[in-house]
């Protein structure tokens, strides 16, 4: 099997953003789900890479984001899953886990040609990090109990497109083979 890498995308956040109250209970869901998926991901050896939003503070870095996130009023969604001493960490300022950032690059150096994408949100984020991992020609797993929705019919409907458009393996996160 080719080498896989866990990428978690946005989870580290404040929730101060229009569509929050919508999208906490889905990220509530997904973080015990997500913790134990990197849990396993450190044991098994797999790269762990958070790519996360900066908030549009261009001065910051990963610290810093951490640190703003675990003072906000939803700490208890990101201690859980916070990155730890192995953790890499890739700032981005748009949908994409790609967009404008050094991740293709990083891919390429680890000699990662599996990524298995978690976060939010299922039908922004995830959807578009999902297409540009396809096209760059990465074989893409979302596990759907992993990854947390503001509208659950969009989130069908992107989950159905990675699946269909993009070839990716959607499946549950025990399901999982790096």
């Amino acid at each position: 099997m080719s080498k896989s890498a866990l990428i978690v995308i946005d989870m580290i956040n404040t929730y101060d953003h229009p569509d929050a109250n919508r999208l906490l209970p889905t990220v509530s869901e997904v973080v015990p789900t997500i913790a134990r998926l990197l849990e396993r991901a450190r044991a098994d050896g797999i790269p762990v890479i958070y790519v996360n939003d900066n908030f549009g503070e261009w001065r910051s870095h990963h610290g810093e984001i951490v640190d703003t996130a675990l003072a906000a009023p939803h700490a208890e969604l990101v201690e859980p899953i916070r990155p730890d001493d192995t953790s890499l960490f890739v700032v981005k300022a748009r949908h994409s886990i790609f967009y404008e950032t050094p991740l293709a690059y990083l891919l390429n150096q680890l000699g990662i040609a599996h990524v298995v994408l978690c976060g939010q949100v299922t039908e922004q984020c995830v959807l578009y990090s999902a297409l540009d991992a396809h096209i760059r020609h990465l074989k893409v797993t979302v596990p759907r109990d992993a990854v947390a929705h503001i509208h659950d019919d969009l989130a069908d409907a992107a989950l159905r497109m990675m699946e269909r458009n993009m070839s990716a393996r959607i499946c549950s996160t025990d399901e999982i083979e790096w």
